[in-house]
């Protein structure tokens, strides 16, 4: 007799998670509470907030509001409505209204406009319309769960139409009259035919926005090679471009499967200490120098660059590799500029390393003998 395996009762997952909701707005309640600052990408830290306010000031006409991933902006309020962090407002669109968050307000919200680019004065920001009502968030609850079968359905769609390209996310419009497509393609995609399907399958004004891979990653998240959670899917939320050039100079192996990451590309950590590398190595000498000395002429082999040494071996043998300060290798080539030749290089070494070959038939990258040990 054959027993059926139970499933295990799973909580429903929160579709308002990626919208910073730590759980589901509820209709007809104040909503306090379900905004929560965490690691998130889309949260920023109000330095000016516990700062004393100067006589005579007058709060900026401005809010910043969240909404899905990664999508933020900045609006225009009027002095009837006050708002704070963590408020459900309706925003205005094009066409109709939206739904968000609010995640900044006062001074700060000025100083993040200019590091943005933002123009206060134009006339393009968009108004905050008023605090949600309860018609507000029942229509947001509506259109937010419809999300991931829109986007499952809208493959399906795209498969058939035989469309070399992937939806990986859908975002309804907070009045549920509008939906943006996210989706990824190598080459350049017709979806004319593909908006008239989706438009009459779902009944909603369609939007499609091109995304990169690194964009996929955040969005999708996942656990990196360190054990962590993505930096593009927690808190990293502009992108710069990557380059060999900056694995080259942190001494890293050139090992693709090592320096890609979960989007295929070079992982953006490798620009997080490119800088402190390219200053630390301003005082380096350039390590083509080949130092002479009356022993012989010495080669370089490696570089320690935050002990600032630098390993020298001798042309005719390279298994023995001596740490040379940086100082010292400096005062060696400004030496040989002038004609002078040190005796040898061990009396300038702070350490000395043999170089073995293993002996034991294990290689460098092969782990099996540890099912052994």
């Amino acid at each position: 007799m054959e027993e059926s395996q139970a499933k295990p009762n799973l909580p429903e997952p929160n579709p308002f998670f990626s919208r910073g909701c730590t759980k589901p707005p509820r209709i007809g309640h104040k909503n306090d509470g379900i905004y929560s600052h965490r690691c998130s990408k889309l949260d920023t830290f109000d330095w000016m907030q516990k700062l004393p306010l100067s006589a005579g000031y007058s709060p900026p006409d401005f809010v910043e509001v969240r909404f899905k991933n990664c999508r933020k902006d900045f609006f225009r309020t009027t002095p009837e409505v006050e708002l704070k962090v963590g408020d459900i407002v309706a925003v205005e669109a094009s066409p109709g209204h939206d739904i968000g968050i609010v995640s900044m307000t006062g001074e700060t919200v000025r100083f993040q406009m200019r590091n943005r680019g933002f123009d206060s004065c134009s006339e393009e920001i968009r108004k905050v319309y008023r605090r949600a009502r309860i018609s507000d968030v029942e229509k947001w609850i509506t259109a937010v769960q419809l999300e991931n079968t829109t986007m499952f359905k809208s493959r399906e769609i795209a498969e058939t139409l035989g469309l070399s390209m992937k939806i990986n996310d859908v975002e309804y419009q907070g009045d549920n009259t509008k939906a943006i497509f996210y989706y990824t393609a190598d080459d350049r995609v017709d979806f004319r035919e593909l908006i008239k399907v989706l438009a009459e399958e779902f009944k909603v004004r369609i939007e499609m926005k091109q995304i990169g891979a690194r964009q996929e990653a955040g969005r999708l998240g996942g656990i990196g090679s360190c054990g962590r959670e993505l930096c593009c899917a927690t808190w990293l939320s502009h992108f710069q471009s990557v380059t060999t050039q900056a694995a080259r100079v942190q001494q890293l192996s050139l090992n693709p499967q090592k320096l890609a990451g979960q989007c295929s590309k070079l992982k953006c950590c490798l620009n997080f200490e490119y800088e402190n590398y390219l200053d630390a190595l301003k005082d380096f000498p350039d390590t083509d120098t080949v130092l002479k000395t009356k022993k012989g002429e010495a080669v370089h082999q490696k570089t320690d660059i935050f002990n600032k040494l630098i390993w020298y071996s001798y042309a005719g043998n390279p298994g023995n590799q001596m740490a040379i300060p940086v100082e010292r290798v400096i005062q060696v080539i400004e030496q040989n500029k002038k004609g002078i030749l040190p005796e040898n290089l061990e009396d300038l070494s702070k350490s000395t390393e043999q170089k073995t070959d293993f002996e034991n038939g294990i290689e460098p990258d092969d782990l099996s003998y540890l099912d052994h040990s």
